[in-house]
């Protein structure tokens, strides 16, 4: 608001001033309801019917004092009047003077200092105590306007300053004030001062500036001058102000529909370089997505300028509008025009590392195919002579390290890039950070290097153990049994074997388990633990049949854990002795494995035999 105050009373101090040195008329009516603000935030002067040609000897002339014999609308506001005027009927250029000072009271103040409500007699009484009015006054008034202000309202018309004096006070010196003063007339400067205004004193104030002067008064006459070359490059550096502190929607509404039609018209070298390193700033703020379709052109142009400034200015861009681009224009467009801006370069490092910092950006837009094929070339190929071009090949090879698509390989680590980065760790112009930076990437390149090598050596030197299948199936028949997968170990009897102990006739005592030792056989049972029946069958004398096969069968579910798991078959000697024919039979086919009255374990079934003959019996 204080800017806006004295770029105010500056513009009415110029227009009296112009009215008594250049018409050499005395304004006679300068009061608030004279003075008008326009939509730029420019303060007009107005209110001219009163006029009266001064002398030019500033002397005085003669006027009409303020009559309520006359209407009111047809006399100056007697509030404002000078005190010469009503008591003498005369006025000067002072009188326009006095009456500034009123006006600049009634700001500061908030209403008039004189209310004399249309009457003369009223007005002159409160006149004669307006000096005892400053002093409470004062306090309001910004402290380099206090003394000018009591000057201006002195009953003397000597004592009082002119209107060039007063444009002249330190109040109006601020350079704020003067940068608006000076785009006032900055169509009549020549192209040098337009520049050197907008690129110079322009940029120093133009954030002291309200903002809504910013759009009233600063871009008209910033639109006016994008349609010269000679003085855009200037421009555009305040222009590029707005659009930062601007929001999205002045930027879109009341910037951009004259700012992008600047990137299609032809440019100096110096303005497509500022629009360049900018275009991130315009691109991140717009809401209008149109606007790439005009700015990405101007960009892809820009790559194969013969200019090493302009294409600088494309990989500065490019890495800072990554975002903004899509896949297939980083492949078929800035890629290739990358590397071959590369090649142009001669290891130049300011270039190189554009070029560097440009890769880094769109790196994770590359497939692996394009890394391998582009990137990692170049990136062998760098001198690695300058401590920055050496920390960003670091950055770019720990971003390839983050993400294993990118194609930086075990063998590649260990034989291209390991060997390139290591000498770096004695190069004297590295600072302590660019050092720790370099160090921890070798650290993590050789643990990605410990952990594949150590993971690979342990699957090579991995023993298979073979699998080895069984047969589920019971073997009743001992023949299929190999005796060398025959282990004798002392009987062990279940609890139903004792009954039977009780009640038959012991058996011999030379009664045995058969133990399978190996689990290899291709006969052997595994135990499910099923049990059928819980009781040992006998067969009675009359039952027996000498036929094996329809010997009766169970689970052995009666003996311990000990037993199941040493797949231990019992087979008990015949409590009877079946016929001669009978015991001959069973004999002969069972005589090459077992001696008669042996217990035989198979798998986990267990038969016993109960058909001992009454001869034996005897």
């Amino acid at each position: 608001m204080d800017i806006e105050l004295k770029y105010g009373f500056l513009q009415i101090t110029e227009a009296i001033q112009y009215l008594h040195y250049n018409a050499r008329v005395i304004h006679r009516n300068v009061c608030p309801s004279s003075i008008f603000i326009n939509k730029r935030g420019v303060w007009k002067l107005a209110g001219l019917e009163f006029v009266e040609r001064c002398n030019d000897d500033e002397t005085p002339i003669p006027c009409i004092a303020w009559t309520s014999r006359l209407p009111k609308m047809g006399q100056p506001g007697l509030d404002f009047i000078a005190p010469e005027i009503q008591k003498t009927s005369t006025c000067s250029t002072s009188a326009d003077c006095f009456s500034l000072g009123l006006v600049i009271g009634a700001v500061f103040n908030g209403d008039s200092l004189i209310e004399a409500n249309h009457s003369s007699s009223s007005y002159l009484k409160q006149m004669d105590q307006l000096e005892s009015l400053l002093p409470g006054l004062l306090p309001k008034v910004p402290v380099q306007l206090q003394e000018a202000l009591i000057r201006l309202l002195n009953k003397d018309p000597r004592a009082r300053p002119s209107s060039q004096l007063l444009a002249l006070i330190k109040y109006f010196s601020d350079p704020a004030v003067q940068a608006l003063q000076f785009l006032d007339v900055i169509s009549m400067k020549d192209p040098t001062q337009k520049a050197s205004f907008y690129r110079g004193q322009l940029m120093d104030v133009i954030g002291m500036i309200p903002r809504k002067l910013w759009f009233s008064n600063i871009w008209p006459a910033l639109q006016n001058e994008m349609r010269t070359q000679e003085v855009l490059a200037s421009v555009l550096q305040p222009i590029l102000f707005l659009i930062r502190e601007s929001t999205r929607e002045e930027l879109d509404f009341i910037l951009m529909p004259t700012f992008r039609f600047v990137f299609s018209q032809p440019k100096s070298i110096q303005a497509t370089v500022t629009i360049l390193e900018n275009l991130n700033i315009i691109l991140d703020k717009s809401l209008d997505e149109s606007l790439k379709d005009e700015a990405l052109p101007m960009l892809f142009a820009a790559f194969g300028s013969a200019t090493v400034q302009v294409q600088q200015a494309a990989l500065i861009s490019t890495s800072l509008i990554s975002v903004h681009l899509d896949e297939a224009s980083i492949r078929r467009i800035i890629m290739p025009k990358t590397k071959q801006i590369y090649q142009a370069c001669n290891q130049e490092n300011k270039l190189t590392l554009s070029v560097l910092k440009c890769i880094e950006a769109i790196l994770d837009k590359l497939d692996r195919s394009l890394v391998v094929d582009e990137v990692l070339p170049i990136l062998y190929d760098v001198k690695l002579s300058d401590p920055d071009v050496v920390v960003e090949v670091v950055q770019i090879y720990r971003r390839m390290l983050l993400e294993k698509r990118q194609g930086l390989s075990i063998n590649l680590m260990a034989t291209r890039v390991l060997p390139s980065l290591l000498p770096q760790t004695v190069n004297p112009s590295l600072s302590l950070d660019q050092f720790s930076i370099l160090v921890s990437t070798l650290q993590e390149m050789l643990d990605s290097i410990d952990r594949n090598q150590r993971n690979k050596l342990k699957l090579d030197h991995l023993t298979v153990i073979p699998v080895v299948k069984t047969n589920l199936r019971h073997q009743r028949s001992s023949e299929l049994i190999s005796s060398s997968q025959v282990k004798i170990d002392a009987r062990k009897t279940s609890s139903a074997e004792d009954m039977v102990k009780r009640s038959d006739p012991p058996v011999q005592d030379n009664l045995n388990f058969l133990r399978v030792a190996s689990p290899q056989g291709p006969y052997r049972r595994l135990s499910d633990n099923t049990m059928i029946s819980n009781t040992l069958r006998v067969p009675t004398p009359t039952s027996i049949n000498c036929d094996d096969t329809n010997l009766p069968i169970r689970r052995h579910s009666s003996i311990g854990p000990e037993g199941r798991k040493n797949s231990v078959a019992q087979v008990v000697e015949k409590s009877r002795q079946p016929t001669s024919a009978s015991a001959s039979a069973v004999n002969s086919r069972r005589s090459s494995v077992f001696q008669p009255g042996l217990l035989q374990q198979i798998g986990t079934g267990v038969v016993r035999i109960n058909g001992v003959t009454k001869e034996k019996k005897k």
